[in-house]
């Protein structure tokens, strides 16, 4: 078992052992046909595994196979496990069941976001879990952010030097970023850039999140340490940041499915070496995932054009050379991780069979469910235990100035024309009240939202960008409704419409992610959106929109903990108001 990214000494002489015959492989796969990355050919042989690692590829079959498991893949096809490079997995799903069900199609590798950990959980704790999620089969790996996206008042809390440095420094974490906040590295924040360069200096990359960024830009942040970003909104975006030398994710996510697009764009243009592509699904909605992840990248790779071979490269081989991990993952090779799809034909990457680590998670098409190995529990992440209650005085509204919803995440400004000291909004305007409240009771923040809704009667959600509390809606008896019901479950989202519970979304753990299995998550998830759609929700995804709305890498207004925020400004244009 990998250790701090290696295998003991006495486990790598066992493995040269199984070459020289006096252990037996635990498992042989017979005629494989697999893609070799390194050639970009598919080639037969006999792969060895020994536990969780391949040990040999190649003619030979083993002289001794005493208990060992052996397969023939004849007339089967051979991939590395894919790998997702930029998962945010705490979109309601939890990691681990996120893993879970990203495995048994076929992702075997995920590269996480760090950032609920910093609102969940103390660091001492934290990388007690990171070596937690070591154990499971699907290979783990995590990302350290430099800045919260979002307005803190306690953010040197969360975001000093010390902490980051044991967080780049942990062998788990493989990346740093991703760099929302690199406006304020181009305006002079020296601790930003030496957070990058120690990054760097670590021998890690550096994600960016740069949409819309000019070439002035993007050449300006390559100096200053960032190596990679997944923002690419149109074929000329992702060309432009390939001449720099960055290392480009192609995003297909619930919020933005533009895969197809810049394939179609860049294949236009005569793109024809994909060695600096990857994939990613860039934190999906649970619905997103019914079919898989990565398995559902490289299929519309496919079927845009983009050759085979590279198209199963672009999540496994190259997502590995990025991260300096190709002597462990990406590939099938001796000294690999045993992370291996079976496919039924090379241009159909859904896997019939799924290896992690050596262990089958999936077998001739039969899912062998996996036991849950996190004790969430005993790292205080459950229920939560609110002390504090809400009552109609906390909703209470007079300011001017009120979020006015674009799309399902770009907010502007509007000047308040509704009478918003009622109980109840009218449903033939689409404003809204909107609050966020410290999930301590310890401050609020009052203003309302134009897009969001046409009649939704109220909505909590403790699912937030902080933890905080966010209530929607026109009727504050129905919001004080949500609320003590949300109490009672010590954590989700709950809507109420007329004096009726008719969606709760439990989320237990710490308030904001889902203990189960993902299959149950995605009809819950189902209802909600449904729910809201009839309610007059008019965007696509309506838990991003939820979880944005404090976001301060998205223009142009936001409500946070300091209160409403002018972004371009960077002003708090109404503060926070003390309960």
């Amino acid at each position: 078992m990998l250790e701090n990214g290696f295998w003991r000494n006495f486990e790598l002489r066992k493995h040269v052992k199984v070459i020289e015959g006096e252990i037996a492989p635990t498992l042989v796969l017979k005629n494989a046909t697999y893609l070799n990355m390194y050639l970009k050919k598919w080639l037969t042989a006999n792969i060895w595994i020994y536990k969780d690692r391949i040990v040999y590829v190649g003619e030979k079959l083993p002289n001794l196979m005493n208990g060992t498991e052996v397969v023939d893949f004849k007339g089967f096809f051979v991939v590395p496990g894919y790998m997702e490079p930029h998962a945010h997995p705490f979109q309601l799903y939890n990691p681990e069941t996120l893993a879970n069900h990203a495995a048994k199609f076929g992702t075997t590798t995920l590269i996480n976001d760090n950032l609920s950990w910093l609102f969940l959980s103390d660091k001492k704790k934290a990388f007690s879990i990171l070596a937690e999620f070591n154990k499971l089969p699907v290979s783990m790996y995590w990302w350290c952010r430099y800045d919260p996206q979002t307005a803190l008042l306690n953010e040197e809390e969360l975001f000093n030097t010390e902490d980051l440095m044991d967080w780049l420094s942990h062998p788990s974490v493989i990346q740093g970023g991703e760099l929302t906040g690199w406006p304020s590295l181009l305006l002079g924040d020296d601790r930003l850039l030496y957070w990058i360069q120690e990054t760097r200096r670590k021998g890690k990359p550096v994600e960016g999140h740069l949409p819309g960024a000019s070439e002035n830009t993007l050449t300006k942040l390559k100096l200053l340490g960032v190596t990679s970003d997944h923002e690419s909104i149109s074929g000329e975006d992702v060309i432009n940041r390939l001449k720099l030398g960055y290392q480009v994710g192609l995003r297909y996510s619930s919020i933005r499915p533009d895969l197809p697009q810049l394939l179609e764009e860049i294949l236009a243009a005569g793109i024809t070496n994909f060695d600096q592509i990857t994939m990613t699904t860039d934190g999906a909605t649970p619905g997103f995932y019914e079919n898989g992840v990565m398995n559902v990248c490289i299929d519309i790779a496919i079927q845009k054009g983009v050759p085979i071979e590279e198209a199963y490269r672009m999540a496994t081989f190259n997502v590995a050379k990025h991260f300096h991990l190709e002597e462990q993952l990406g590939c099938i090779a001796p000294g690999r991780i045993a992370n291996i799809n079976i496919l039924q034909a090379k241009d159909n990457p859904h896997p019939l069979s799924v290896i992690a680590k050596g262990k089958w998670l999936v077998k001739d098409g039969e899912v062998l469910e996996q036991p849950s190995l996190i004790n969430w529990e005993k790292y205080h992440i459950k229920p939560i235990a609110f002390e504090w209650d809400m009552s109609i005085k906390d909703l209470q509204f007079s300011i001017p100035i009120g979020l006015d919803m674009v799309n399902d995440v770009i907010i502007k400004p509007y000047p308040i024309q509704t009478d918003i000291t009622v109980e109840k909004l009218p449903e033939k305007r689409d404003d809204a009240f909107l609050l966020l409240i410290d999930k301590n009771g310890k401050w609020r923040v009052n203003t309302t939202i134009r897009g969001f809704t046409t009649s939704l009667g109220g909505l909590v959600s403790s699912f937030s960008q902080t933890g905080d509390l966010i209530f929607i809606g026109k009727n504050k008896q129905d919001m004080l409704l949500a609320w003590k019901r949300l109490k009672e479950l010590g954590g989700g989202i709950v809507v109420v419409q007329n004096g009726e519970i008719v969606v709760e979304l439990p989320l237990v753990l710490g308030g904001k992610l889902f203990a189960g299995h993902m299959e149950e998550l995605i009809a819950k998830e189902k209802l909600l959106k449904e729910k809201l759609l009839e309610y007059g929700y008019k965007f696509n995804d309506p838990i991003y929109s939820i979880l944005f709305l404090s976001s301060t890498h998205l223009p142009y207004i936001r409500i946070t903990q300091e209160g409403v925020i002018d972004i371009k400004k960077r002003e708090v244009i109404f503060p926070a108001t003390m309960r």
